[in-house]
This record gives structure tokens, sequence and C-alpha cells, in this order.
């Protein structure tokens, strides 16, 4: 666990993928953890499996990533803060939502999706997901970046060579391929739909329309279905949006305003 930054606190939610440490240096997500800092005090961690966390885990399962981020929630002490879900961390971060109303004062959902992806494929799309697992297997612990690279251009397809470089080189250090597949597989089966409605916390649902890892209609199926949620669409093809992109003026003044909406009396 991380925290930097001071203000009322928020909790990052664990994603693909982590490392509190590789990713503070990094040119994807420093910009991020930074602008975040400057207005609250925000906690990350490492879900298990990846990470700093312990890779040798017997349980690497959705239900296990709620319970890595109440476990996070509980050792920091946290009564009342603003949650984090980004990509699979927005399905985490609804299941406990759901379950702690009392205790997420706002909920920021960033290219999150309801269901995962074997639900919400086509047969083509299905294809192309398990030739996805295919490349974990045989290529995600190479020196060779050349499989890693299918993921990183999926994630960030308009990133600089740089970030694209540290991207290849996240997922070689984050996690092992054994772990990168299990995670992949975790996610697939996803659903959360029922728990939308229990959603009663003012929430931001925010979304790249172009994004080429989580379909853009996921981030308006989770908007529809929670109560009030304000629902921004970001002019972007990456799933992570970068600080050099014009997208990245219009996220932190969304971020921006609804954080601060938080302190108004």
């Amino acid at each position: 666990m991380a925290a930097s930054g001071n203000g009322p606190p928020m909790v990052k939610a664990g994603n693909w993928l982590n490392h509190v440490e590789f990713d503070r240096q990094s040119p994807v997500w420093a910009p991020f953890i930074d602008m975040l800092s400057g207005q609250v005090r925000f906690i990350r961690y490492d879900a298990r499996g990846n990470g700093l966390s312990d890779w040798d885990v017997e349980d690497i399962s959705f239900e296990g990533f709620v319970h890595d981020l109440e476990t996070v929630v509980e050792a920091a002490g946290l009564e009342r803060f603003a949650l984090l879900g980004m990509s699979q961390g927005a399905a985490v971060s609804i299941a406990y939502a759901a379950r702690y109303p009392q205790r997420v004062s706002k909920l920021i959902l960033m290219g999150g999706f309801p269901v995962g992806w074997r639900r919400y494929s086509n047969p083509g799309q299905l294809t192309q997901r398990e030739a996805l697992e295919s490349l974990i297997r045989l290529g995600w612990g190479q020196d060779n970046p050349a499989f890693r690279q299918v993921f990183t251009s999926l994630m960030i397809p308009d990133g600089t060579l740089e970030q694209m470089g540290w991207f290849n080189d996240l997922q070689r250090v984050s996690t092992s391929p054994e772990n990168a597949l299990r995670i992949f597989r975790a996610t697939a089966d996803i659903d959360v739909t029922e728990l939308l409605a229990k959603i009663t916390m003012p929430t931001l649902v925010l979304h790249s329309r172009g994004d080429a890892r989580v379909p853009f209609a996921q981030g308006l199926a989770l908007a529809r279905g929670i109560a009030n949620a304000r629902f921004v669409a970001l002019e972007s093809r990456n799933h992570v949006i970068l600080s050099h992109e014009p997208a990245w003026r219009q996220l932190t003044s969304e971020l921006s305003g609804f954080l601060s909406e938080d302190a108004a009396p």
C-alpha cells in the first residue's frame, strides 16, 4: 500500500496491472498519481498476485479482489472516503460500494465494465480473447517484449515510444505468466449488473470513446444502471488517459470538479 498527498482520502482499487513502486516512476501513471495527490490523500495498493503483493496465492478471483480492497481500507483506518475504480477495478469498486454504502462518499469509475469479456464478447471477439490467452502463456515472461506489446497496444495505442516501453516492462515485472493468465481469466465472468441499482452515492463514470480494451458501450451500461450517475465521454483511443493527449485536460477538469463537490457544505 502507498499513500501520497494531503486532503480527504481516496482509495484506488487494484486493476490490470499494478506495482506501487514502479508505477510511481512511470510516464504513464506518475502524472495521474501526481494530479490526484494534489487534491486528495491518494491511496494505492497492489492486489493479490501482482506488484509487491504475494504472487504465491491460492485464490485469484473477483471475490478475492474485493477482499483485497476491504483489507486495505481497514488497514488504512478509513471511515469514509472516495473510491476510484479503473478497468476491472470498477467492478471491484461497485461490489465494495454496494456492501458498504456508508463508507464511500463518492465513486469514480474509469474505463470500467459491469460484465466481463466472456459475457459481452461476440464470437469473433471471443476468438481474439482466446488468442490473448495463448500470448500470455507463450510470451509473457520473455525478455523480448513482442508478445506483451499486443496488450500495450490495446491499453495505450496512442502512447509514445517511452510510454509503450514502460508499459511492456510493467507487465513483465508486475506478475508471472501464470498469474497474468489467472487474473485475465478471473475478469472474464465478472457480473455486477444487479449491484448497479444499489449504488446510491454520487458517481462519475468516464470512458474513452475509442477504447480498444473495454468497449465504450460498457461504460454507458455502467452509467445507465447507476441512478443519477454523470457520464463523460473522453475523446481518446487510450484505455489509460495519457498526460500528453487532449483528453487529459478534460479528465483532470472532470475529476477536480467532482472531487471539489465532496468538500461543499
